[in-house]
């Protein structure tokens, strides 16, 4: 046999979930490359296949066995391993015992820390084929499935049941027992085109022998690519454009083996609803693509996937085409409905949700919003009525029939209510945009209004849901408190909106009538904040000791944190950075631990370098007041790295802790005059060389 062979294991079941498939896949793929790399075997590369019935993994190249390998153990101290008498002590006949050897086989081993007894061992690698059955099974055992269901008279356990399991090692088939079955080299094609057992030779085979007799495409990014194609062709033929979403378009290849494209129509008329109303019936409800117009509008028609070639593909058509009506038809019922009644005439119905057990309705959350939004929005100095009517109608749609039917459309049906009703269209918008961000790296919200109420929103929800104790730990997150955070710290940096959090925080955490700790909550609330700030800093590329330099200063506003940290980034870069971060924290210490204060005024100095770097500092004091003022704190450190040279010849030449107390005192106000400059833009003592 080759010292390399490729590996394919298949597992057949039963359909699988489509929305877990790709997870199942990239875990079995991962958990036996995990387990072959434990095992020390070789190999050059790996894939992971997975259709609706099968998960599957090939892996080339696969080493045939172990490599073998010499182990060296050391045993006992030379001086403990003899007696008295020079015959082997019981330390030394034990060592030799576990090692499975005599006392005479074992050798001395010596090094510059003295010498010991040891033993060197010749240990072979095992067969591959021994190996695999175990990595297979413990690979199945660690895949991340919620909930496992048994099946027959078997007591093994799967997310579905299994049918059938193959483990080819080259040309041969390594026999054993997979989740009660015995593997093999016969695999299963589509269920209704080629339900046929097709035998696999090698494990490279796979793949064509499944496309060409089978009428399987294994590779679920082959068929997200086959499906995206035919999406835009079909849709093509009807004059539109495909709305391809790439969760959906991951959900459909999960659900067809041989994926064939069916076009479908719906009556014009549903076109007067909402456009995400229609797009959700099609996508959530029934995995159709919609299909837009060259402007984005949509169109009367639908994209599906059938996963057989019919003989009568219009009865598949219009079957799609009964199920969807009735769907349409329920929504275009909701929309009339609705709108019969004003979202401002739902307000006092949220009385009769529950927000959380300590912090009352939704009513009352509303209302606690509307007066944070106020006070943010008069920060800003932007339209205070607009803040507080989007605050009083932000949660009225939870209380419309189309919500209740399509949770995903909150927010968005509060926009399109609040325009009909003639609501300003800033309040209207900001109904939407209060959950802006609504994903990792989405947009925030746009206008101002919807910024607003985002903030205001997010910070109400993270100061309650702490002040009710309910702080997340580890991976525990229920209220999605770390993606408030986060959203509102985007919101506000990257609209340029100048806000105090820890006061923020404060005035939000009055508003609670139930008993807690109002300032250990308020610390809490607040390092977490920050906690946030510190990842977004990171991510951006900023360094941990760069946040550390400015954090060390507590600035309240994000906006301000951030003009910070770019100015030491771009500081960094200059040639009198590390001489300047240097002496920074040699003037830190020399304060911190300096058992003389320094003087109110500085005095008279007597050494012309100290009297120059007086001359410079008060200059340099008197220049950066007005970049200060404006924040521009790039500006304000590289006016500050002019200082180099005179606090370099400063230190050359002058000894601060000097027998004169009174000159001692002079110097250490000089240096408190330096580090005080420093300290308006960051710590820069903090930077790491």
């Amino acid at each position: 046999m080759s010292e390399q062979q490729h590996l394919l294991f298949e597992l057949g079941s039963e359909e699988l979930p489509p929305k877990t498939l790709l997870k199942l896949s990239n875990a079995l793929l991962n958990n036996i490359v995990s387990g072959l790399n434990a095992a020390e075997l070789t190999f050059t590369g790996s894939k992971a296949y997975a259709t609706p019935r099968r998960l599957a993994v090939l892996i080339e190249n696969l080493a045939t066995a172990q490599p073998d390998k010499t182990v060296e153990k050391r045993g006992p101290a030379i001086q403990a391993a003899f007696a008295s008498d020079g015959s082997p002590s019981k330390a030394a006949l034990g060592f030799a015992l576990s090692c499975g050897t005599t006392f005479d086989r074992l050798e001395r081993l010596k090094t510059d820390k003295g010498e010991w007894l040891s033993y060197t061992q010749a240990i072979k690698g095992q067969a591959t084929e021994q190996l695999i059955p175990d990595i297979i099974r413990q690979s199945i055992a660690d895949l991340p499935i919620a909930k496992r269901m048994r099946w027959g008279s078997f007591n093994t356990e799967f997310v579905r049941p299994v049918h059938w399991a193959v483990l080819l090692f080259g040309d041969q088939v390594i026999a054993t027992e997979i989740l009660g079955l015995t593997t093999g080299n016969t695999t299963l094609g589509h269920r209704f085109h080629a339900p046929q057992a097709i035998t696999l030779s090698k494990p490279t085979d796979y793949e064509a022998a499944l496309f060409n007799q089978g009428k399987v495409i294994a590779d679920v990014e082959q068929r997200k690519t086959i499906i995206r194609a035919k999406a835009e062709q079909a849709a093509a033929k009807v004059g539109g454009i495909a709305h391809i979403e790439e969760d959906l378009l991951e959900e459909i290849a999960a659900l067809n083996e041989w994926p064939v494209p069916v076009t479908g129509n719906f009556d014009p008329r549903f076109l007067e609803l909402p456009a995400e109303v229609l797009i959700t019936t099609m996508q959530t409800n029934q995995k159709y693509f919609p299909v837009e117009n060259a402007a984005g509008g949509l169109l009367p028609h639908f994209i599906t996937f059938s996963n057989i070639e019919s003989s009568r593909p219009e009865s598949i058509q219009h079957g799609n085409e009964r199920v969807v009506t009735p769907r349409l038809a329920d929504a275009e019922f909701f929309w009339n409905q609705d709108r019969k009644q004003t979202l401002a005439d739902r307000v006092d119905s949220l009385k009769t949700i529950v927000f959380q057990e300590k912090l009352g309705t939704v009513y009352e959350k509303s209302e606690r919003v509307g007066k944070l939004a106020e006070r943010i929005a008069g920060q800003l100095n932007t339209n205070v009525d607009h803040a507080k009517r989007a605050a009083l109608l932000g949660k009225t749609d939870l209380m419309t029939n189309m919500v209740g039917e399509f949770g995903n459309l909150q927010g968005i049906m509060g926009r399109y209510y609040a325009l009909v009703e003639g609501e300003a269209p800033e309040v209207a918008w900001a109904l939407e945009e209060q959950y802006f961000p609504k994903q990792s790296g989405s947009p925030t919200a746009p206008s101002t209004t919807g910024q607003i109420l985002a903030i205001a929103e997010k910070l109400d929800t993270l100061t309650g849901i702490f002040s009710a104790g309910l702080i997340p730990t580890g991976d525990k997150d229920p209220y999605a408190l770390r993606r408030a955070a986060l959203g509102a710290l985007r919101t506000m940096i990257e609209n340029g909106l100048s806000l105090n959090i820890p006061e923020l925080c404060e005035f939000a955490l009055t508003q609670f009538p139930h008993s807690f700790d109002k300032d250990a909550t308020h610390s809490a609330v607040v390092d977490f904040i920050f906690d946030r700030l510190k990842g977004y800093c990171l991510d951006k590329g900023y360094s941990a000791d760069e946040f550390d330099a400015v954090m060390t200063l507590n600035p309240p506003d994000p906006l301000d944190f951030m003009q910070r940290i770019a100015a030491v980034k771009a500081f960094r870069q200059l040639p009198e950075a590390e001489s300047l971060a240097a002496a920074n924290k040699r003037i830190r210490n020399i304060l911190k631990k300096s058992d003389t204060a320094p003087a109110e005024s500085i005095g008279a100095l007597l050494e012309p370098q100290e009297q120059q770097l007086l001359i410079a500092a008060r200059q340099s004091a008197e220049d950066i007041q007005p970049l200060l003022a404006r924040r521009d704190y790039q500006a304000t450190l590289n006016r500050l790295a002019q200082l180099r040279n005179d606090v370099d010849a400063f230190f050359d030449h002058v000894m601060v802790m000097t027998d004169d107390l009174e000159l001692r005192a002079s110097r250490l106000a000089l240096l408190n005059m330096l580090s005080e400059q420093f300290l308006t833009c960051a710590d820069i003592s903090r930077l790491q060389s």
